[in-house]
């Protein structure tokens, strides 16, 4: 039954990354295009944008009552840049809020666009460092080494800093491409078909330091990799969606891009998943923390499980709807 809720959280989560991540990444490719595609990113964000957080809620949720000592030691050791991501995501709502519904004055309205993308950079780099924490595996629960061993050397490191960098960047990427089936205009498909061909480069190239980072941190990434099959599985297939990404921007097919680069990043993630399971949360000088010692009983999953199955069964026809009417309505058409 844990796998089961386990299960339903990877989902979530990964939901979370791609449309999330997307709507996260708007902020920092306004940044990147230097506030060219601020309108872009209004219009394919704006009436959805909120609601991707319930994944993220659904995941916190999960955690607490399914594996609460995954909740616990993560929010407890890695409580600073999960309240920096908590801030970010505050100051990046309010400041898009304002500046899409409320403000129409010039200055103002360029302060909340500012707050939006750096809000929107900061969050997401933090994300980023946060997942860094809990990869690495130098979290410790023997809290009488002190506060930097506890609280700030396990996300304190290059590792997690090239993968607040690497999530950036896959942030911006699937922004970028979300934002190319909203064009119309050949010129700014163009324009953002460069700004993704770019994007893929860096990712590439970030992706490299990641592993190099480990390395340096005492972590071997890259031998973990190579002795998990599921692993190796997903990213050779992430590899291979990278030409058909290539063809499918020169081609501007949009709706297709969507998808081969929500399958290529559910391929990193499951990659990042596959590698360290059934750990969930490793620990430098404990036991690791693992679906099966951090379950809660059998009977509290069994009815989390029930609970999520009726909630998923509410959540995705909803959250289908709300994608179709909103669709239809910024194409000029009724909803109906």
């Amino acid at each position: 039954m844990a796998e089961a809720n386990l299960l339903i959280l990877v989902v979530s989560l990964l939901l979370y990354v791609v449309l999330g991540g997307a709507d996260f990444g708007g902020g920092i490719l306004e940044l990147l295009t230097k506030g060219k595609a601020s309108g872009v990113v209004s219009r394919a964000i704006a009436p959805v944008w909120e609601a991707n957080h319930v994944w993220l809620i659904l995941v916190v949720v999960i955690l607490f009552v399914g594996f609460p000592s995954v909740y616990s030691t993560v929010l407890t050791t890695l409580h600073i840049p999960v309240l920096l991501v908590l801030i970010g995501i505050i100051f990046r709502g309010s400041a898009f809020t304002f500046r899409h519904y409320d403000i129409d004055e010039v200055r103002p309205k360029a302060i909340y666009s500012a707050i939006f993308q750096y809000s929107s950079l900061f969050t997401t780099f933090f994300l980023g460092v946060t997942l860094g924490g809990i990869i690495l595996g130098e979290i410790s629960t023997n809290y009488q080494l002190g506060f930097y061993q506890i609280y700030i050397h396990p996300w304190l490191n290059w590792f997690s800093f090239a993968m607040g960098i690497f999530m950036v960047l896959l942030f911006a990427f699937l922004a970028a491409i979300f934002s190319i089936g909203e064009l119309k205009d050949d010129k700014q498909v163009a324009y953002f078909s460069r700004i993704s061909k770019r994007l893929i480069i860096a990712l590439v190239l970030v992706g490299s330091l990641v592993f190099l980072s480990a390395q340096i941190s005492g972590h071997s990434l890259f031998s973990d990799f190579l002795h998990s099959p599921a692993s190796n599985v997903s990213i050779v297939l992430a590899t291979l969606a990278l030409p058909l990404l290539w063809v499918l921007l020169n081609k501007n097919k949009g709706n297709l891009l969507r998808l081969v680069a929500g399958f290529q990043t559910t391929m990193i993630v499951s990659g990042w998943f596959a590698i360290q399971s059934p750990i969930l949360v490793k620990i430098k000088d404990d036991v690791d923390i693992t679906v099966q010692n951090s379950s809660a009983p059998y009977q509290t999953q069994f009815y989390l499980f029930i609970v999520l199955v009726v909630g998923v069964l509410i959540i995705l026809p909803s959250m289908v709807y709300l994608y179709k009417t909103f669709h239809f309505e910024k194409n000029g058409t009724e909803p109906y």
